[in-house]
């Protein structure tokens, strides 16, 4: 056999073996990518997408929530003290609030769809603990202390941090793959 047909067989041989092997290695590593950085499919990433909704939501709800506590716990400070312009504000911050409601429910509509009972469960404690803030800390309310209202506002935020701490549990079962 002539050493340059030899030589080219080997060379060949070497070249086909070092492509399957890079190619190997390519959809190893691209398949290891695609699993470490998110879903693999559209349905994980549309489960994604509505907890990143929900979650958004949940944050504009707990800011004007803090702007309502706020002028609440103010205005129970105050008392008769407390000026007309800030009581004005409060009640604009409460009408705000109120109209979060709305997409509260969506919310947790959204979390049912996706057979999240648990979830839903704790936002609606959440958004429940924000309710009973509202009937207990208001502007006018003279047999209440600061004490008591900043105690109600703690339960407000023992059942947020509860529902983030579920929900990021969940992002994080998708973004591995478990769900």
């Amino acid at each position: 056999m002539d050493t340059s047909l030899t030589f080219a067989i080997i060379d060949s041989t070497f070249k086909v073996a070092a492509g399957a092997g890079i190619a190997f290695a390519s959809a190893w590593w691209w398949s290891r990518q695609n699993h470490v950085i998110g879903p693999r499919s559209l349905r994980e990433q549309k489960r994604l997408d509505i907890f990143e909704e929900i979650s958004g939501f949940v944050g504009d709800v707990t800011h004007i929530f803090s702007k309502y506590a706020s002028l609440a716990a103010e205005s129970v400070e105050f008392g008769e003290r407390w000026p007309a312009t800030r009581k004005a504000e409060l009640e604009k911050v409460n009408e705000e609030l109120v109209a979060t409601f709305q997409k509260m429910a969506a919310a947790e509509a959204k979390l049912l769809i996706l057979g999240e009972k648990n979830l839903e469960k704790s936002l609606k404690i959440y958004a429940g603990q924000i309710v009973g803030y509202r009937r207990q800390v208001y502007a006018g309310r003279k047999d209440i202390t600061p004490e008591q209202a900043a105690a109600l506002r703690q339960g407000v935020l023992q059942a947020r941090e509860s529902f983030y701490d579920m929900l990021s549990r969940k992002y994080d079962k998708v973004l591995s793959g478990a769900i």
